[in-house]
């Protein structure tokens, strides 16, 4: 498919590898409404910058990077002056199915290449391998941005709910900052894992006894999973003025009396990736901690197979598309 000619401030990126988010899943079938198609799915992507524009100052030709889920944004806004590009009031531009401001639709990371703007390119430090660090663009960021923004420290009591793609990146990310970790999954399948990458409990969501046990006993919550949830089963949980933040998307309402809240001060919130300079922070902090994401490495002729076992959570823990394995454009 055809990209458009560098621009003075553009990056020609080789793609290495591509992750796959079920937000891939979500837009390919229409699940969050029309998409525009032809479609070229992708916002967790890795690679090698092959050419730079005239006015690139960032990024070298050879440089390791990395492209997550925006590629503009306007700039000006009082959003993207304090490094939050993805509340734009003008409107982050996606990385796939999106219009740029000069009309044309964006292509994302199931390809061999990609042109995107200085202003969006990630440096990926060394100690990250490209196939690891894909994950990171989208389910790094999306799990350290709330971890930071709460403040989650050394000694903090922190669940994690859902054990997943998002999910083992909260873990991995939290234990980092030195917080006790117990993650919450509907069965003790992946217990093993939990505790391979750091938690010290892992829990049935179906398990009552368990659940009344951690009362009252966390500072942080993330909900890393798209179920309808019973909210206040998990409220129930939190220490006094602790906090719960979602970042998947569930289909139906949350239903919250007050009173969960205002009794302990407790606090519901969501989170939506990150911007730029937290993205790169986030990178930083992972090659720092030898954090990547665990992966399985899959063929471009496998990702249809490969979306149907991400619905059913048959993935452990992130699904990563060798781009060298697409024969056309």
């Amino acid at each position: 498919m055809p990209q458009r000619a560098l621009r003075d401030d553009d990056v020609l990126i080789d793609i290495a590898f591509a992750g796959i988010c079920h937000s891939d899943i979500h837009q390919v079938r229409e699940e969050w409404g029309s998409a525009i198609f032809p479609m070229v799915p992708g916002h967790e992507i890795a690679g090698t910058v092959r050419e730079v524009g005239p006015a690139v100052t960032a990024v070298n030709v050879g440089d390791r990077v990395g492209v997550g889920c925006m590629v503009d944004s306007c700039g000006e806004c009082e959003f993207c002056k304090d490094g939050f590009e993805q509340h734009c009031q003008r409107g982050a531009v996606m990385t796939y199915n999106g219009t740029g401001y000069d009309g044309e639709p964006t292509r994302g990371g199931y390809a061999r290449s990609v042109v995107v703007g200085e202003r969006f390119v990630c440096p990926i430090p060394e100690g990250i391998s490209l196939d690891e660090a894909a994950p990171l663009l989208c389910a790094g960021i999306t799990t350290y941005s709330p971890l930071r923004r709460w403040g989650v420290k050394a000694g903090d009591k922190v669940g994690v709910i859902g054990m997943g793609g998002l999910g083992h990146m909260g873990v991995k990310l939290a234990v980092a900052m030195g917080a006790e970790v117990t993650v919450m999954s509907r069965s003790l399948s992946k217990r093993e894992d939990s505790l391979a990458m750091g938690a010290t409990d892992h829990i049935s969501t179906a398990d009552e006894q368990a659940l009344r046990t951690h009362r009252s006993s966390f500072d942080f919550i993330l909900n890393t999973v798209s179920a309808d949830l019973d909210l206040e089963t998990y409220l129930k949980l939190l220490k006094p003025r602790g906090v719960l933040v979602n970042v998947g998307l569930p289909t139906q309402r949350y239903a919250i009396r007050p009173g969960m809240l205002v009794g302990h001060s407790k606090v519901v919130a969501g989170s939506n990736i990150g911007g730029i300079p937290e993205t790169k922070e986030m990178l930083a902090f992972c090659a720092e901690h030898g954090i990547g994401a665990t992966i399985e490495t899959i063929s471009a002729d496998e990702v249809t197979e490969a979306y149907g076992k991400v619905v059913n959570g048959d993935v452990r823990y992130r699904y990563v598309i060798d781009v060298s394995t697409i024969t056309a454009d």
